[in-house]
């Protein structure tokens, strides 16, 4: 059985326990990677209060520049993240986590599920990242609009995730350009 029938596109209403998981792994990254992480950022659709989404907590680590990659992924990978490389976006690097329980801290807490990237603070892609997100932030008529955009993708591209991602891509051109 493949990775997308196992695991089926979901779009569910807002929950205000995102901001405070983010903020707990947040907690836990920053504490691990010191003066190396800049900042984290709560970014995608769960950082945005009233929005539905995926539940998937999106972080994007803060970094001065690539050089502190390497450091960077040797701390994240005493957590139990791996680095995939940058998956063919530049300017964000992505990690995936070995199980539920990463990142390993204490006696095996079970994470939500969350995807992590890092990114150079001059990122091209971590400015529209913030940029998406501020603007559906400060314009809840664009952010319902995004959401029932959202759900009416996530049945019609139940299984497949690429192609419910790239029916988004035309919404969020139009939003980056109105910032």
């Amino acid at each position: 059985m493949s990775e997308q029938v196992r695991n089926p596109i979901k779009v569910v209403d807002y929950d205000p326990d995102w901001p405070v998981i983010f903020a707990r792994l947040a907690a836990v990254l920053q504490q691990q990677l010191g003066q190396l992480a800049q900042r984290i950022e709560h970014v995608g659709s769960t950082s945005v209060p009233g929005l539905a989404a995926k539940p998937i907590i999106d972080l994007d680590i803060v970094i001065a520049g690539e050089t502190a990659l390497p450091q960077v992924c040797a701390l994240l990978a005493e957590l139990g993240y791996h680095h995939e490389g940058n998956l063919g976006i530049e300017g964000r690097e992505a990690f995936k986590r070995e199980d539920t329980t990463v990142p390993r801290v204490g006696q095996g807490a079970e994470w939500m599920t969350h995807h992590l990237y890092v990114c150079p603070a001059d990122s091209r892609e971590l400015a529209r990242h913030l940029a998406f997100r501020n603007y559906l932030r400060t314009h809840p008529d664009v952010r319902d609009a995004y959401a029932e955009l959202k759900r009416r993708l996530a049945v019609q591209y139940t299984y497949d995730r690429d192609g419910y991602t790239e029916a988004k891509t035309a919404f969020i051109s139009r939003v980056l350009q109105l910032k």
